[in-house]
C-alpha cells in the first residue's frame, strides 16, 4: 500500500510561464484512459519534466487506485473550503504530483457555476508552477466532461480497435470539433494486436472526419487534423501492473506496452 505524500506545489517557474495542459479523454469507459494519464505522466516526469495529474473525473474517481493511493484529501475537501490546494497535492509513484477527486460524489454529476469556478481557478493556480498538467477526464460526452476538456490547451483521445469504442470516440471527436473548435486533436489507441492498427484507425476515423464534421466547421479553414500520437499493444504486463494498482513503467518498465508509453511521451515532449 502507498502512503501518499503532500508535497508543496512545484516552486514557481520564471516570470510568464505556464504548463501545457492536456486532457485524456475517452468517447466510453474502461479503453485504459486513466492507465495511459498515469503512466504517460511517470514517462514524461522521467524526462525531467514536472507534471501534475488531476483526476477531473469528479464524481466516479480511480486514479486513487490505479495509484494505490489512499488520500486523505480530495479535490472535493478543497472545493469546500475544509483544506487547502496545496494539502491536496501529493506526490505519487513515479516522481510527478497528483490532484485526487472523490468518487461516488453525486453532486458531481452535473455542471455547476460553482464547479465552473473551482477547475479554473485550481488550474490558474497551479499552472504556472509546473510543465505539464494532464487533465485525466471522466469519459463520454457530459457537460462536465466537456467544460474539463475546455480548460485544455490540447486534447488527447485514448481508444481502443473495438467496434463501440472507435464509435464513441467519433462522437467526442465530433462534439470537441463542432463545439470548441478545435483543429487539431491527438489520438492513442491503446490494445492493438498487431503493429500498423492504430495507423489504420486513426485513417479510417479521419476519413469520416473529413466526409462528415468537416463541412459543419466554420473559419478560414475548417478542417481537423487526428494526429496519431502512437499505439499501446495488447500485453499482459498491463493486466499484471493495474491488479498490483502500480504503475507499468515501474514494475515492467521493458515490457512492450511501457516501451510504447515512452515513445508517446517522446513524442507529445517533442518541440
Amino acid at each position: 500500500m502507498s502512503t501518499p505524500e503532500s508535497t508543496p506545489v512545484a516552486a514557481p517557474a520564471p516570470s510568464g510561464h505556464r504548463a501545457r495542459t492536456l486532457a485524456v479523454t475517452s468517447g466510453k469507459g474502461g479503453v485504459g484512459k486513466t492507465f495511459v494519464s498515469a503512466n504517460l505522466a511517470a514517462a514524461l516526469a522521467r524526462r525531467g519534466e514536472r507534471v501534475l495529474v488531476l483526476d477531473a473525473d469528479l464524481g466516479l474517481a480511480n486514479l486513487d487506485v490505479v495509484l494505490n493511493l489512499f488520500p486523505k484529501i480530495t479535490l472535493h475537501d478543497v472545493f469546500t473550503g475544509k483544506a487547502k490546494l496545496e494539502d491536496a497535492i501529493l506526490l505519487a509513484p513515479g516522481g510527478f504530483s497528483v490532484l485526487l477527486a472523490g468518487s461516488g460524489l453525486v453532486e458531481y454529476s452535473r455542471l455547476t457555476a460553482e464547479i465552473r469556478e473551482q477547475l479554473l481557478k485550481i488550474i490558474e493556480t497551479v499552472a504556472p508552477r509546473y510543465d505539464c498538467i494532464l487533465l485525466d477526464t471522466g469519459a463520454g460526452i457530459s457537460d462536465v466532461v466537456l467544460f474539463a476538456v475546455s480548460l485544455a490547451d490540447d486534447v488527447l483521445v485514448v481508444a481502443t480497435p473495438e467496434p463501440t469504442s472507435l464509435t464513441d470516440a467519433y462522437a467526442t471527436i465530433k462534439v470537441l470539433a463542432t463545439q470548441q473548435q478545435r483543429t487539431k486533436i491527438s489520438l492513442v489507441v491503446n490494445q492493438v494486436n498487431r503493429t500498423g492498427e492504430g495507423r489504420v484507425i486513426r485513417g479510417q476515423l479521419q476519413q469520416v472526419v473529413d466526409k462528415f464534421v468537416a463541412p459543419q466547421l466554420v473559419g478560414p479553414d475548417p478542417s481537423l487534423k487526428l494526429d496519431l500520437l502512437g499505439e499501446i499493444p495488447v500485453d499482459p504486463s498491463v493486466r499484471e501492473a493495474v491488479q498490483k494498482r502500480q504503475l507499468l513503467l515501474e514494475s515492467l518498465p521493458g515490457s512492450e506496452a511501457a516501451k510504447a508509453i515512452v515513445a508517446i511521451a517522446s513524442k507529445l515532449a517533442a518541440p
